[in-house]
């Protein structure tokens, strides 16, 4: 009996641990690469361009040999009757003879071969799946950079409510000792009970931030495991710190270097979307030429008023044909032209639009230069505003309990330390979120 209680609990024990996931450990870099093979967007793009290939081959496939067979097994429950004249049977002039043509039961058993002599829209086809698979490619490139934004975006945010917890929980600490003291001091009565609520209230305002804190915390969490392709819930530990992230991404080149706008994601699928809509118009003109095929058809029928298709000795007759065909469009009452016409008016609307997609492209760029280059000045800005109001609240603190400063001073102090530490946190995540957006609408991740 001991001995199957000890191997029961130790089943307990190895279920137990087998029941709790292992935590996942990611670097920034890691995230993004992990990202873009398990984030569930980056995968379905994967599986768009592996459909792309597949369909490639499915054109070319079109003009290739294409064998097919037929098999077609008849039995008349009543044969057809015809009439014939009554004179060949020996019946009199005006009389009719019925009679019965054939057995009663057939087999057929054939195959044919077609083949693609010339067919331009195939012609057309074939340069298209090239457009096709182009088009899947940087659709997948467009998905793997907006899962990389979105992963930067996600860990920096995650980082930053990390960061905030840490500061309000050194903040709530150092406020209740302080509040601690001053009850003492009230208590004592060397201070004034308004000084005590004042502390009082700036506390409850930290606990009640703290709480928020605590639960964005888990909330970015969640968001980051989605974005990673992870549930929701499971645990993962961020290695990368917030400070140390925002100083490497601190980049002037970004800012002052040229740059092409052909090698940016967006204009390269408005270009391809132009080079689709080229080959919609060479597959309206293609209709218009003639097509030529060819074919090769064999087979074997055999007849019986039975089911003797199996027998050795039934009987089979052959037969085989080899045709060519040739279709010629003549007249199509205005169909063909007007749908040319059609494909050569959307050609027209996309070059436009590739126009339109090269120029906001540049106001973009332009846009994301100048949010990103005030984002580098504001996290020095509001660095040196953090180190001044420590040493403001600093002050203040000490005056305070000299009796030289009053409560609302040190309140108004300890307010204006909480602001650039909050400030200092978002200014951070704006270089690194800022600097994500810019590289994204550049493709300098990709060249």
């Amino acid at each position: 009996m001991k001995k199957k209680l000890i191997v029961f609990f130790s089943l307990v024990f190895v279920i137990s641990g087998y029941s709790q996931e292992a935590p996942q450990t990611f670097s920034l870099n890691q995230a993004i690469d992990f990202a873009l093979e398990n984030n569930r967007n980056a995968k379905n793009a994967k599986r768009d361009i592996e459909a792309a290939y597949k369909q490639k081959w499915e054109t070319i496939a079109i003009g290739l040999p294409q064998l097919n067979a037929n098999i077609e097994y008849q039995n008349f429950i009543k044969q057809p009757v015809s009439l014939l004249p009554g004179e060949i049977a020996g019946g009199e002039p005006g009389t009719f003879v019925p009679i019965t043509f054939g057995t009663k039961q057939n087999l057929n058993a054939s195959a044919t071969v077609t083949q693609k002599i010339f067919d331009g829209t195939y012609i057309v086809g074939l340069q298209s799946t090239k457009v096709f698979l182009e088009i899947s490619k940087n659709a997948a490139i467009k998905t793997d950079l907006e899962v990389r934004k979105a992963i930067i975006n996600a860990y920096g945010n995650t980082l930053v409510t990390e960061e905030g917890e840490k500061i309000l929980i050194e903040n709530r600490n150092t406020l209740r000792k302080n509040l601690d003291e001053l009850t003492k001091i009230y208590e004592n009565g060397l201070e004034e009970e308004e000084s005590v609520e004042q502390l009082k209230i700036t506390l409850s305002d930290i606990e009640s931030a703290l709480n928020n804190y605590t639960r964005l915390k888990k909330v970015s969490y969640q968001m980051l495991n989605m974005t990673l392709g992870l549930d929701i819930d499971h645990p993962i530990i961020l290695t990368d710190n917030l400070e140390t992230l925002t100083a490497q991404n601190v980049d002037l080149h970004l800012i002052n270097d040229p740059y092409s706008v052909e090698n940016t994601i967006d204009y390269q699928i408005a270009e391809n979307n132009k080079e689709s809509k080229e080959l919609l118009v060479k597959l309206e003109q293609s209709k218009a030429l003639p097509a030529l095929s060819a074919f090769l058809n064999g087979g074997y029928t055999g007849n019986s008023n039975t089911f003797t298709f199996t027998n050795r000795d039934q009987i089979w007759f052959g037969s085989s044909l080899f045709g060519v065909n040739l279709s010629i469009p003549i007249f199509s009452s205005g169909m063909r032209g007007a749908s040319t016409q059609r494909a050569k008016i959307n050609l027209e609307k996309s070059i436009d639009d590739l126009m339109e997609t090269e120029q906001r492209i540049k106001l973009d760029v332009a846009t994301a230069r100048s949010a990103y280059q005030f984002a580098l000045e504001d996290y020095s800005n509001k660095k040196e505003n953090l180190d001044l109001a420590k040493r403001i609240e600093a002050k203040n603190e000490t005056k305070f309990f000299e009796g030289i400063a009053s409560s609302f001073d040190l309140r108004q102090a300890q307010i204006q330390l909480y602001t650039a530490q909050q400030d200092f946190l978002k200014a951070m995540l704006d270089v690194i979120t800022r600097k994500a957006e810019l590289e994204t609408l550049l493709n300098t991740v990709n060249q």
